[in-house]
């Protein structure tokens, strides 16, 4: 999750919790081309993605960062590597989706805590505009940890008297695409190993 690559990095960094605000701040000034940073699964043609090169890259080259320049130039570097993986495979997805559904309204939604980053939502909403859709986000102060939008959405299903048995199988890595999800509803070992 694009979260955990914030928070994990800006720990690395030795930056507070949560770790996208702060990285954000220190970002500001900052030269994202100053350091190279790996973009993983970019070249494929699909809408997958992963941070862990990343996070890994910028664990490494926080540790022989030394200046506060070299602090700033790294945090931009990465908040640029997120935003600009999360737009190009979000244009990919919002182009396949336009194909399919022409000529009704298109509306692209982000929300959760990383839809607070500035970066992150200047560039997902240029993706949107370049492919015909329409942006939302809610406001900042509403952008926050998406564990509170699904505690929200929990409770809103419950008092409307929906519940679910809770049996579904525990799967580290759920397939966003349900066709995927339900081909293979469980993990099988050995494939890739526990992230399969």
């Amino acid at each position: 999750a694009a979260g955990e690559a914030f928070d994990k990095i800006a720990k690395a960094m030795g930056l507070p919790y949560p770790g996208g605000p702060a990285l954000e701040k220190l970002a500001e000034g900052g030269d994202p081309s100053a350091f190279e940073l790996p973009r993983m699964l970019l070249g494929r043609k699909d809408c997958d993605f992963s941070f862990s090169g990343l996070k890994t890259a910028a664990a490494r080259l926080a540790e022989g960062v030394t200046t506060d320049d070299q602090r700033r130039d790294l945090a931009a570097a990465v908040q640029e590597a997120i935003a600009g993986q999360l737009a190009e495979k979000s244009d990919r997805a919002m182009k396949a989706y336009a194909a399919e559904h022409a000529g009704q309204g298109l509306r692209f939604v982000v929300a959760g805590g990383v839809a607070a980053n500035r970066t992150v939502r200047a560039r997902l909403e240029a993706a949107a505009v370049k492919n015909g859709f329409s942006f939302a986000a809610p406001p900042l102060a509403y952008c926050t940890d998406n564990a509170a939008m699904i505690a929200l959405a929990g409770a809103e299903r419950l008092a409307a008297g929906i519940s679910d048995p809770l049996d579904a199988v525990a799967r580290p890595r759920w397939p966003l695409d349900a066709a995927a999800a339900a081909a293979a509803p469980t993990h099988k070992a050995g494939r890739k190993g526990a992230k399969a």
